[in-house]
């Protein structure tokens, strides 16, 4: 038997930094995401949506079995681990499978249907880190379950369309497509075999092999050989039973309804089992740097009405939904830079000077706060020169300084940064006199 391999030593500053591909969070990045998804949960709840959150764990099966033996998700990108039970846990990389199991585990099928769920969590992917894309990444879904019927369809996208304009996107059009049911893909995926192996030495090696067990993956192929052959492949609505084509029409009818631009996109597909029906990107047109325009996909989702029977449960339940990557949207060119209702910056800075005025400093603050009046302070420096300096430095346009004889007297001086006036306020009165400030 071969030895074990030995892990890499690390070094203690390899110790220090985060893991590859993950970050810490904070300051405006941190506010921005608060603000994206304090706009996201308004627009949703305005919608009808409630919000669910699912553990950061789950059963690697339930992943495995809904991702496929042969995907990147399960070969390459899901994070694993044993417990001392010996149970096989994976991190959540995305939110629909978990959303599903949490649905079936709480006998959600009594409640009326359908169950319309959001959240906003973190998911765990070992792929390759780039710009808007982390390991360790965030991501707002919405899902609408127990309803098999067009207008769900309709609805996922608008209120996505919606959130995505609400936070500064422009120029967006849905790249739409139809896969159908069951039937339908049957058919579909017949003669989409009978077309790679007519021209099965001109896809890519690894391509080669999805022939026999899952063609539709061939068509999301993102090598230069395969997407070369797809150009000519068989398209999915040629192949939709009637049922299916009517779904698709009334999706797009009610597009049309909401003047949501869309255009058919007969090469969008989604290759795992049970994806159904309606398939769907959200594509934002942006200008290049030669004048020409280009498209970006910011979002997609679809119908997955065959989930729950892969992850297996007894029966399909009908489902359909979006994930979006609140990185890539708060990173992008247009983000209007939301932050919480809750968190205003702060236009005072409070300086507090010598024992008996940093004593009685807290019960100051704690009266600023009752009254929704934010400050930023430097308990640590001691020099009112240096906190002043500090205060320059923020570039705040009042200073609060409360020191000794304030302390005795009961009153607070409030100084204009900029004129370099200043009041000598009774506390009592601070609160009403900083409101007024411009």
């Amino acid at each position: 038997m071969a030895a074990a391999k030995k892990s890499k030593q690390k070094s203690t500053k390899d110790i220090l930094q985060a893991p590859r591909g993950m970050r810490d969070i904070m300051g405006e990045t941190y506010y921005h995401m608060q603000g994206f998804f304090e706009k996201a949960q308004e627009i949703a709840m305005y919608y009808g949506f409630e919000p669910i959150e699912t553990p950061i764990v789950e059963h690697e099966e339930i992943f495995a079995k809904t991702s496929g033996d042969g995907s990147d998700i399960v070969n390459k990108e899901m994070y694993t681990l044993s417990t001392k039970g010996g149970d096989k846990l994976a991190l959540r990389p995305e939110g629909t499978a978990a959303v599903m199991r949490a649905y079936i585990e709480h006998g959600m099928r009594a409640k009326p249907q359908p169950v319309m769920l959001y959240y906003m969590s973190p998911m765990v992917r070992h792929d390759k880190p780039q710009k808007g894309r982390y390991r360790q990444h965030y991501q707002f879904g919405l899902e609408i379950i127990g309803n098999d019927r067009p207008i769900a369809d309709a609805l996922i996208i608008k209120t996505t369309m919606t959130l995505l304009h609400e936070a500064g996107a422009k120029n967006l059009i849905v790249d739409i497509n139809s896969i159908g049911d069951k039937e339908s893909r049957k058919e579909y995926e017949k003669t989409l075999k009978a077309y790679y192996r007519k021209h099965i030495n001109d896809l890519a090696a690894m391509d080669r092999d999805r022939i026999t067990d899952n063609p539709l993956r061939i068509l999301d192929s993102k090598e230069a050989k395969t997407i070369a052959v797809n150009e000519d492949a068989p398209d999915a609505i040629s192949h939709l039973t009637n049922d299916a084509k009517k779904h698709f029409k009334r999706v797009l009818e009610y597009l049309d309804e909401c003047e949501i631009p869309y255009r058919i996109n007969k090469s969008l597909v989604r290759g795992m089992d049970y994806y159904a029906h309606t398939v769907f990107e959200i594509m934002e047109e942006v200008e290049t740097p030669d004048g020409d325009t280009k498209m970006l996909t910011i979002t997609g989702g679809g119908r997955y009405d065959y989930l729950a029977k892969a992850m297996g449960h007894k029966k399909d339940i009908p489902g359909v939904g979006v994930g979006i990557g609140v990185e890539r949207i708060i990173e992008s060119s247009w983000w209007k830079g939301l932050t919480p209702r809750n968190v205003r910056k702060p236009k005072i800075y409070f300086i507090q000077l010598g024992f008996d005025a940093r004593l009685k400093s807290l019960n100051v603050l704690e009266m600023l706060r009752k009254a929704r009046i934010p400050v930023e302070q430097a308990i640590s420096k001691q020099n009112i020169g240096s906190q002043l300096a500090q205060a320059e430095k923020l570039g705040l346009p009042y200073v609060v300084i409360f020191g000794q004889k304030e302390a005795l007297e009961g009153t607070a001086i409030v100084r204009n940064m900029k004129t370099r006036s200043q009041k000598s306020v009774k506390v009592e009165d601070l609160c009403a006199y900083i409101k007024k400030l411009k």
